[in-house]
């Protein structure tokens, strides 16, 4: 079961698991009122044929799929991968991840006060990140996990790094988090 908790502001280690002490964990329904941030559990030993991930699909209209495996074994160029993946960033479309293996971290930026929230995210967590928002990915201590990765047509890759906030992706995020996120 997925879980997010307030980060304080440290970068030095990626892999350590950063929290306030005691740590501020957040619901998700808190999630997704404070970042946009939507969440479903999903079914690994099912998931490609009791439908529940189809109608997700289905409804948001993500019609291409890929497969990623993010492990030093298997990742070419591992270590600079990792540093871009864990740089600050956004993007123009929704970054969504189901998680098939392992684990890793996903932090993303609240929109009270800017502050870093770790997901932490496991085999059958589906989480959808809002375009727009600035985030960063790292893998956990076992430096592995296995996801698909899902979009609305051709898959768009671009990382913008912060600061991006003249972009119109950017400036539509602040807009719908002002005026809150619909479920």
């Amino acid at each position: 079961m997925v879980r997010a908790w307030f980060m304080d502001n440290e970068s030095t280690d990626q892999r350590l698991e950063h929290q306030l002490d005691p740590p501020q964990f957040l619901n998700m329904d808190e999630l997704f009122k404070s970042t946009g941030v939507e969440y479903f559990k999903i079914n690994i030993p099912t998931y490609d044929s009791d439908g529940v991930l189809e109608k997700i699909r289905k409804d948001r209209g993500y019609s291409y799929e890929d497969e990623i495996t993010c492990s030093k074994e298997c990742l070419a160029d591992y270590e600079n991968k990792l540093k871009n993946f864990y740089t600050e960033h956004l993007h123009t479309d929704e970054e969504i991840r189901l998680v098939l293996d392992g684990s890793g971290y996903f932090d993303v930026r609240n929109g009270k006060d800017d502050a870093w929230i770790r997901i932490e995210v496991v085999a059958g967590d589906l989480i959808i990140i809002p375009s727009g928002i600035y985030h960063r990915f790292t893998l956990d201590s076992k430096n592995f996990i296995k996801a698909k990765r899902y979009f609305v047509g051709e898959p768009v890759w671009l990382p913008y790094n912060r600061p991006a906030d003249e972009m119109d992706c950017r400036k539509h995020y602040l807009e719908r988090l002002e005026a809150g996120f619909a479920g």
